[in-house]
């Protein structure tokens, strides 16, 4: 995993958490702009007064990773795809996604690929009917933990499955809670998706999932020569 020198005063959680797939994530306050992008501040005009705050704030973010990694489409439009899938305008093989939850947003990019990014706020407790439906098999074992744990653990498991359907373009449809993520577990595979839950960098449960890089892009075409490795 990766971290890019932030471009602002900004200090988001930015990190590339493999070759081609970049992810920040921050408190939802500190990147509310005080003179949103043309775009964005079109597109909140028609949007209910309490969702404005998050929704530009997590297009600033957004605009702030692009202009990090690819900066000739920092002010592309970002228009709903099908189930409501951000995209870019203009460049619809930059696969992007954006989480919002509580006072945490959260976005992704991955050139040639498609992916998808979730962050989640832990509720105070995890019922075990919540459990049994998001864990299956593995809801005994995090049933036994203390109600916060087990809540927080949930809280971690769920931003897998979201990000995995996601990636996916299917949104709720695609059943997230069906989807195996065995506790604890940093990274997986679900369908044509890999998955990643950044939990020694993010106190907040935060993960993405990602499809495999088209074999007809070189390598060289999704890299960027001004990242630091923190760790393999």
């Amino acid at each position: 995993m990766t971290t890019l020198t932030a471009p602002t005063a900004l200090t988001a959680l930015t990190a590339q958490v493999t070759p081609g797939v970049w992810i920040a994530q921050d408190e939802r306050d500190r990147w509310i702009p005080a003179d949103p992008h043309p775009h964005d501040r079109a597109a909140a005009a028609n949007l209910p007064r309490w969702r404005v705050t998050e929704f530009l704030a997590a297009r600033a973010l957004l605009r702030h990773l692009l202009r990090a990694v690819l900066p000739e489409q920092a002010d592309a439009p970002v228009h709903a795809g099908e189930h409501g899938r951000p995209v870019l305008a203009g460049h619809p093989d930059t696969g992007i996604s954006i989480s919002h939850d509580g006072a945490s947003i959260a976005v992704a990019v991955a050139p040639h690929r498609r992916v998808g990014v979730d962050v989640q706020q832990p509720a105070d407790s995890a019922p075990d009917t919540l459990l049994r439906r998001c864990l299956g098999k593995h809801a005994r074992t995090v049933s036994t933990l203390p109600e916060r744990q087990r809540a927080l653990e949930l809280a971690w498991v769920w931003t897998v499955q979201e990000a995995c359907v996601k990636a996916a373009g299917t949104g709720l449809s695609g059943r997230p809670w069906t989807i195996d993520v065995p506790p604890g577990r940093p990274r997986g595979q679900w369908d044509a998706y890999e998955w990643i839950s950044l939990r020694e960098r993010s106190r907040t449960p935060l993960s993405c999932a990602f499809s495999a890089l088209s074999s007809s892009v070189p390598h060289s075409s999704v890299s960027r020569s001004d990242v630091e490795t923190l760790c393999s």
